[in-house]
């Protein structure tokens, strides 16, 4: 068992690309991290890693070692999964990372059904959407939201999020109700969403017939997160485009207006996804078919 923990602790140092990294998943501490890997080194008889002050790096028998030892722990993994299945009930902790607006609006007010489904799993919810690495981080799987660019995942599809373009009464009291589109360029004001990792906007477009038309205008309130784009919209300052399922409530109460009835806005992709050549355990499994349902209620 000793032997086990060690390799476990190996593979852990080598996917966050620290001891330091790997003692805060591991909730141990540093000098344990750092004694595990010394022992299973002096067991082998070999030395796994490059360690310098900057820079950790794996020896070519580390190397080795490495891919050997995921494929030891995945079986393994994969035989207590299969077992336990049969007779008990998953167990333990999922972290998963979804956007902001999919946690608050959608994921989270229907957790109490799946915890309550699975008493003994502890899932831990990251806000965001900007983990690149999900094995050095930890994460077991992630809500994405538009197109993924990832081949080191494995996705399905959660369906479509459809968009709508919708101002607070008061804002349009003062400016006016536009009757297309175009209006917006001139005479309107937008609330600006940018992406929190490369400061991009977005943009979207509405469709009529044959015609495509971006949403555009000028903007004084601009905001990288979409609870807090739907705020302010609500508060007068601008026209915004957005979830349709974030803005239902304030649809709903009056609180905003839809825009442009008769033109059809966008829709956009969204995906569950997972790391690719890694065992996926039951407790995982089950809390993704669980996200499936959910889009599809």
């Amino acid at each position: 068992m000793d032997k086990l923990e060690n390799m476990r602790t190996f593979v852990q140092v080598v996917d966050s690309g620290s001891f330091s990294r790997a003692a805060e998943l591991m909730d141990l501490p540093k000098s344990t991290v750092t004694r595990q890997v010394q022992a299973l080194e002096s067991e082998l008889g070999v030395k796994l890693l490059h360690r310098t002050s900057r820079r950790l790096s794996m020896t070519e028998q580390g190397e080795a070692y490495y891919h050997g030892a995921i494929r030891l722990l995945d079986q393994m993994e994969i035989l207590d999964s299969n077992v336990q299945a049969a007779t008990q009930a998953p167990r333990g902790k999922i972290r998963v990372e979804m956007p902001n607006a999919i946690a608050y609006r959608r994921v989270i007010p229907a957790l109490p059904g799946f915890l309550m489904h699975y008493p003994d799993v502890q899932v831990e919810v990251s806000v965001g959407n900007r983990t690149a690495d999900l094995i050095a981080q930890n994460i077991d799987c992630v809500i994405r939201i538009g197109e993924l660019h990832n081949d080191a995942l494995i996705a399905r599809s959660l369906g479509v999020l459809p968009m709508i373009t919708c101002a607070a009464p008061a804002y349009l009291q003062k400016h006016g109700v536009p009757e297309h589109p175009q209006d917006l360029i001139l005479d309107h004001t937008l609330v600006q969403i940018a992406s929190p990792q490369t400061g991009r906007v977005f943009e979207h477009q509405v469709f009529k017939d044959q015609q495509c038309v971006t949403v555009r205008g000028r903007w004084q309130f601009s905001v990288n997160d979409s609870t807090a784009a739907l705020t302010g919209a609500i508060a007068g300052l601008g026209v915004l485009t957005t979830y349709r399922f974030l803005a239902q409530e304030a649809l709903d109460n009056g609180a905003l207006v839809p825009l442009f009835p008769e033109w059809a806005d966008e829709q956009v992709p969204v995906h569950i996804a997972w790391p690719k050549n890694r065992h996926l355990p039951s407790k995982v499994r089950y809390f993704i078919e669980w996200v499936r349902a959910l889009f599809q209620e």
